[in-house]
């Protein structure tokens, strides 16, 4: 594959040359460096929710754990595949040079600088990581500082390959273009899936009747489906990105209990023999599919309009969806293999409200409905930041 066929020149062509660079595009494929980035990201969700179920079912025996390694393997994939194409680019005459930018003497596209910088990120994290476990033990939090540097470079990797992948589609021809587009929606569902783990104290099924649950939800969620929206063609890129991220969850739930596990921490509180998963994934497929049937219907309509609309929908649509689900989670109907609601940490204490089965009563009523309030505002917002950067999305070519 010529390098020149990967990197076409980002200036309009018409006429006999446009269409033997379309011709030549079709026959390059999807770049290689893409390919390499989307596995990097596929490592490392992989690995963070590996990570997590290893500290609810063994606790930490070694920094050197599979799951650390596949977390890891993120950065490394992505500061060497990242850091040749900058090189690459800067030193060489290919015809990178014309879809890439200039930053501090170096050429390349801009996704590869942000991929470089989330890989560097996630690596200076390790030791930071490691020193910290020594210093103050296992984590009580997700959000430990050391977890957030991680967390930074892990969302700079995503983000960079979700920018490498729209550069390339929006050079691309259809059919090209089409199988990027599918590329950019599972990045895109990865990322929500990050986001996700990032608020995953405040979404366990316990939490399913506060508003702070559904508050977080909609800063972060409706965002990501805005996205999805406005920088792909397809109908139904939301139902997508929000059915990869079920499948993915899923397809954890099912396997990871499928392994033997023992704690090597104390105190177990309750016996353990296989890694624990996080729980049933969100309902989110139904409010995105119904934010694609109303882009579809209205599709004039200015963004304050498509986000006032759409946070409004997502609200409504989400919460009681979601509610009711989570009373099922919580009934013996629930308590199986299938929707997961028999898994408990080995430190999950029996009087815990996840081992009784009871919701977290911590809001009045005034502040329930504030919060609920706030989480429409929340929704709204997020959906507008999301359309914008869509719109960004659709317009770079480096």
């Amino acid at each position: 594959m010529s390098t020149a066929a990967a990197f076409p020149s980002s200036r309009p062509r018409t006429g006999p040359q446009a269409g033997t660079q379309a011709s030549a595009i079709e026959s390059a494929g999807i770049p290689w460096y893409i390919w390499l980035s989307v596995a990097g990201v596929t490592s490392a969700v992989i690995g963070v929710h590996w990570d997590i179920s290893w500290h609810r079912s063994i606790g930490r025996d070694t920094f050197w754990t599979p799951a650390h390694i596949a977390i890891q393997l993120c950065g490394i994939i992505a500061g060497i595949t990242c850091g040749w194409l900058i090189l690459g680019t800067t030193f060489t005459r290919s015809a990178l040079r014309e879809a890439s930018v200039n930053v501090l003497g170096f050429r390349a596209p801009l996704g590869a600088f942000i991929c470089a910088w989330g890989g560097f990120t996630m690596i200076t994290s390790a030791p930071f990581d490691d020193w910290w476990h020594n210093a103050y033990g296992l984590d009580v939090k997700i959000l430990s500082p050391p977890h957030v540097v991680l967390a930074l470079g892990m969302v700079g990797v995503e983000i960079g390959a979700l920018v490498l992948i729209a550069a390339a589609m929006n050079r691309a021809a259809d059919r090209l273009r089409n199988r990027l587009e599918l590329l950019f929606l599972y990045v895109a569902a990865m990322i929500l899936v990050v986001l996700m783990v990032l608020v995953l104290e405040f979404t366990h099924r316990v939490y399913l009747h506060t508003a702070v649950c559904y508050r977080v939800i909609s800063m972060l969620v409706p965002v990501t489906l805005a996205i999805a929206w406005r920088s792909t063609r397809s109908r139904w890129s939301a139902t997508i990105v929000a059915g990869c991220y079920s499948a993915f969850l899923l397809a954890l739930l099912w396997i990871l209990p499928l392994f033997p596990a023992q704690p090597k921490l104390g105190p177990v509180m309750h016996e353990v023999k296989q890694f624990i998963p996080a729980g049933f994934p969100l309902l989110l497929i139904v409010p995105a599919y119904l934010l694609d049937l109303l882009r579809a219907r209205v599709p004039g309509w200015s963004n304050w309009k498509l986000s006032l609309a759409g946070g409004a929908l997502f609200v409504l649509a989400f919460v009681p969806v979601q509610w009711y689900f989570g009373t099922f989670l919580q009934s013996p109907w629930a308590r199986n293999w299938f929707f997961g609601s028999i898994y408990y940490d080995y430190f999950q204490s029996p009087k815990s409200f996840a081992a009784t089965y009871r919701f977290v009563s911590f809001e009045s009523p005034a502040e329930f409905r504030t919060g609920m309030a706030l989480a429409l505002c929340c929704a709204v917002v997020s959906i507008w930041l999301g359309l914008g950067a869509g719109d960004w999305l659709r317009r770079v070519r480096r």
